[in-house]
């Protein structure tokens, strides 16, 4: 005779908590209303540490939330695709907005900024989760908006 033992598994929840109502929440429609709301809500290591952040958008552009994705070192920080898209979808959003700083105070985008960008937008494609902009921050109020420089146009085929 044969006995089966029960297997067990974890269980996985997919939640959302907002703390702020729909009506209340920040509409981008530009890049500087973005990176408004990356500033007000960036860590007070911009001038130190280099970090990933991403911006979730509702299907009116009003921010959802901000995930902070990463912190690194002086001049770079490891980003990873996938933990940016697991919040996204869980958080149900339309769209998204990269934001990273540059404690140096260099407002340009390096090669690594435009390729991180464009894994990003291809895995955006992919799961209809459109990239619309990414931003870097400086410590010296100043940023850079890869959209409105027209650097987010890839060929994703």
């Amino acid at each position: 005779m044969s006995y089966k033992i029960p297997m067990q598994v974890s269980e996985i929840q997919l939640t959302y908590n907002t703390k702020v109502k729909a009506k209340d929440r920040p509409k981008i429609t530009e890049s500087s209303d973005a990176y408004w709301v990356l500033e007000s809500n960036w860590s007070d290591q911009i001038a130190l540490l280099e970090e990933f952040n991403v911006l979730f958008l509702d299907r009116s552009n009003r921010v959802m939330g901000l995930c902070r994705l990463s912190k690194g070192g002086i001049n770079g920080t490891v980003v990873d695709v996938r933990l940016a898209f697991a919040a996204a979808l869980k958080a149900r959003a339309s769209s998204i907005i990269l934001a990273h700083n540059h404690p140096s105070g260099n407002v340009n985008p390096s090669r690594q900024d435009i390729e991180i960008t464009r894994k990003f937008a291809q895995a955006g494609k992919l799961l209809d989760i459109p990239v619309i902009d990414h931003i870097i921050l400086t410590p010296d109020d100043n940023y850079y908006s890869m959209a409105d420089k027209g650097d987010m146009s890839f060929n994703l085929y």
